[in-house]
């Protein structure tokens, strides 16, 4: 169960360039979502998603994982997290698996985004996974986060076509441009209070 306030903390999670969080940031910027991004972190300094952020004037962290073990990586970030009062994690494009301290402290408070129709085509290369097996439909999810790999209950999910002629690249572009409305679509139900989970199904509360 989402709890609801007047306005949410969150930190977004990234490894790369970080266009969830750039399409997330900016709609919180235009008033659309209920939430202030507390900061950015990411286990890589080469990170683009950290100059987008400091474009913003949003906070980075940076916690390099290859010096630490995943215990000691996980630890750090815990810290960081809960001594920012975070309400909600954002994973975009983190290149890290989510341990089990982690889940534990923000159970149901931990989303990703995946670009496939969970639960078809886990883990890495999902459009490439859809063109080979000849898929008609593709698309993308967001779920809460649990131990299983992009196996934690389905918040929202949109099917896009997957053409004749899609190669992974194309299709993965075309994912993308939905990708961002999605994510931002989900973090706002939460911001709102209006989903409510009960074991593997979640709810989205119309009122």
């Amino acid at each position: 169960m989402t709890r609801k306030k007047e306005t949410i903390k969150i930190a977004v999670l990234a490894s790369g360039r970080g266009s969830n969080f750039i399409a997330i940031a900016d709609a919180i910027s235009r008033g659309e979502i209920n939430a202030d991004i507390a900061f950015l972190f990411s286990n890589s300094k080469e990170a683009k998603a950290i100059e987008a952020a400091e474009k913003r004037g949003i906070k980075t962290k940076v916690v390099d994982s290859r010096s630490l073990s995943k215990e000691e990586y996980d630890k750090k970030l815990i810290e960081v997290l809960t001594e920012e009062e975070i309400d909600l994690v954002l994973l975009a494009g983190y290149m890290k698996i989510v341990g089990k301290a982690l889940i534990e402290t923000f159970p149901l408070r931990i989303m990703n985004i995946h670009p496939s129709l969970l639960p078809s085509f886990k883990g890495l290369h999902a459009q490439r996974q859809a063109i080979e097996y000849g898929v008609k439909v593709s698309g993308c999810t967001v779920h809460f986060v649990d131990e299983g790999m992009d196996r934690g209950p389905i918040i929202i999910q949109s099917a896009i076509p997957v053409l004749d002629d899609d190669t992974a690249e194309s299709l993965s572009n075309r994912i993308l441009i939905e990708e961002h409305r999605l994510y931002a679509k989900a973090v706002k139900l939460f911001a709102h209070g209006k989903l409510r989970v009960e074991g593997r199904k979640v709810f989205i509360d119309s009122k």
